[in-house]
């Protein structure tokens, strides 16, 4: 007879599960990934899509991508559509800060455990599990995985952090340093860091769990202690009743960014912080949420943020603090591996999402160190469309490239090992997300939030062409963009040409019929969108060049295409046809 195997894990949430095992082979993002009302996988990149997570034991290296999966998690968990339970083989915050959540607030127990290689591998095998909080025991009890707490150091707590947790300053400030302790102690931190501002990224309307959390929140009495902005919402805060939205989904919606601006954060509504005025400066300690705001943050401003999920981002603005783990340290933000990028010549803007999105690829667990970029010269705009595509598909909360990023130099490092991306890696990449009917019905631009320059490149590209018939061109930027826009007399000019300019939402919480009832077939230039918008959109969703989107705005087609710094290199590269 077989002995049965005792490996060990650790219990980061004990508690009691069992259900069938779904082993997942890649990260997943819980935002754009998981049907929030169903628990079904609606990645259509991901090899489980269409797998029902509700029940089962979800088996992963851990997550990636949207800060905002800890919202899915939480609605699921509410709405009893949630996995049975959570195991990780690598570290984790996201899905497990929706699980701390789910306990600490609302008495919804998701268990979650890490495990080592070898117990990982052994549970794999099996079709089954059975969760104690001391262990785990499948295969007939063939599998049997010892589990202890989390150990860790005790963390240091200030006086102040003390007279919070012990209610001094009331119960919402007191449950914030719960949820705040309980993340800095499975990231194994020895403390918590003053961060001077902080950016909510739960202001997006997932479900009712979100609304649920800030009204709970506010109901405790929550304010926030620093200077907080507030991520894209889920509505046009002015306009949504015009706009024909459903008051079943713009009342909550509009509720929930109410109760954040009430708690006094400021109703700046845009995913893409860094634009606002006073940006953070190099080495400042922040307290950010949205994926691609903090790899920004972090890489392109040099500023300090780990990649904090929902929630823990406004826990982080009522108490002024977060766990001193991650990014915040010099170790946490060392390139562990080097992406060589042999870019061609003539590479223009539609370069840098490509480059993101397959960068994220080769290195979907660790900071990279990009190569091969240093004379490219890119814009802001280039950078946040590379930061904001990485982040679809790496948990890395930051990036460094050579000769243009801040900390490059310093704290590139020495990367353990090297993968390159040459012009037949892009070109395929390339045409995964350019893959599609030729026939365009919509063009997103503003994933994240166009900026001021974006939106005027568009309208120059216009030149007040009308858009062709049935087809829309909508841009989502932030408020203060729009508004300036309007100002300089640009929004004039794409209105006059049929452009929406849409405030306040953004691409990843657009709804019919704001996104356009009848289109099927989207063209943008964010890899971002790229990636995430044929789940959450249920269309067919296209990277374009900027170039491409316009023709397609004016004629309503764009051929699937490589573009022409692109095709130029693999026609005299490989793909050269032979004589």
């Amino acid at each position: 007879m077989t002995s049965p195997s005792r490996e060990t894990g650790i219990a980061i949430v004990p508690g009691t599960a069992c259900g069938p095992i779904v082993v997942m082979k890649e990260p997943l993002s819980f935002w754009g990934g998981v049907d929030a009302s169903t628990g079904v996988v609606i990645d259509v990149h991901h090899p489980a899509h269409g797998t029902s997570l509700a029940g089962a034991v979800v088996m992963m290296p851990g997550s990636r991508g949207s800060c905002s999966g800890s919202g899915v998690l939480l609605e699921l968990a509410l709405s009893g559509r949630a996995p049975a339970a959570l195991i990780f083989a690598d570290p984790e915050d996201t899905l497990t800060l929706g699980a701390i959540v789910a306990a600490e607030m609302f008495g919804r127990r998701i268990p979650v455990m890490r495990l080592s290689d070898d117990a990982f591998g052994r549970l794999a095998s099996a079709a089954e599990a059975k969760i104690a909080p001391d262990a785990i025991v499948a295969d007939g009890g063939r599998v049997h995985i010892a589990l202890s707490a989390a150990g860790h150091a005790e963390l240091r707590l200030s006086p102040d952090d003390r007279r919070l947790l012990d209610g001094a300053e009331g119960r919402a400030a007191q449950q914030a340093m719960r949820i705040v302790c309980a993340m800095a102690s499975q990231q194994g931190a020895a403390a918590l860091v003053d961060v001077t501002r902080a950016h909510v990224d739960g202001c997006i309307y997932a479900g009712p769990a979100n609304l649920v959390f800030a009204e709970k929140m506010e109901e405790l009495g929550a304010r926030v202690r620093i200077p907080t902005t507030m991520n894209a919402i889920s509505v046009d805060h002015a306009n949504w009743r015009c706009q024909g939205v459903a008051p079943a989904f713009g009342e909550p919606a509009a509720r929930l960014a109410d109760a954040y601006v009430r708690m006094g954060c400021r109703a700046s509504f845009t995913c893409a912080p860094y634009s606002l005025p006073d940006p953070p400066g190099f080495g400042e300690a922040i307290g950010w949420s949205e994926s691609n705001a903090v790899i920004f943050a972090n890489s392109v401003l040099g500023a300090r943020t780990a990649k904090h999920p929902d929630f823990l981002d406004f826990c982080i603005a009522v108490t002024g603090r977060a766990p001193l783990a991650g990014a915040f340290l010099d170790e946490g933000r060392l390139a562990r591996r080097a992406v060589r990028v042999e870019v061609p010549e003539g590479v223009d803007g539609s370069a840098w999402p490509l480059i993101g999105y397959l960068t994220g690829l080769a290195s979907p667990d660790r900071i990279p160190l990009i190569k091969g970029l240093a004379k490219t010269r890119p814009t802001q705009d280039d950078l946040k469309a590379l930061c904001a595509a990485f982040g679809t598909t790496s948990a890395a909360s930051m990036l460094h490239i050579e000769g243009i990023t801040p900390e490059a130099e310093g704290l590139g490092g020495n990367p353990e090992d090297e993968v390159v991306i040459d012009s037949e890696a892009l070109a395929a990449g390339w045409r995964k997300l350019n893959d599609g009917p030729a026939r365009v019905d919509l063009v997103a631009i503003g994933s994240p939030h166009a900026s001021l320059e974006e939106c005027r490149a568009v309208a120059e590209r216009l030149d007040g062409r009308p858009l062709a018939e049935n087809l829309s061109l909508i841009i989502t930027a932030g408020r203060d963009v729009v508004a300036v826009a309007e100002a300089e007399g640009t929004l004039a000019r794409l209105r006059n040409s049929g452009v929406g300019v849409i405030p306040d939402l953004c691409w990843c919480s657009i709804t019919r019929p704001v996104f356009p009832e009848l289109a099927k077939v989207v063209l943008t230039n964010s890899g971002k969108y790229a990636h995430y918008g044929p789940g959450l959109s249920g269309c067919t969703v296209r990277l374009g060049t900027l170039d491409d989107c316009i023709e397609a705005a004016v004629t309503g087609a764009a051929p699937a295409r490589l573009p022409g710094w692109l095709s130029a290199a693999t026609i005299s590269g490989r793909e050269r046809p032979r004589s």
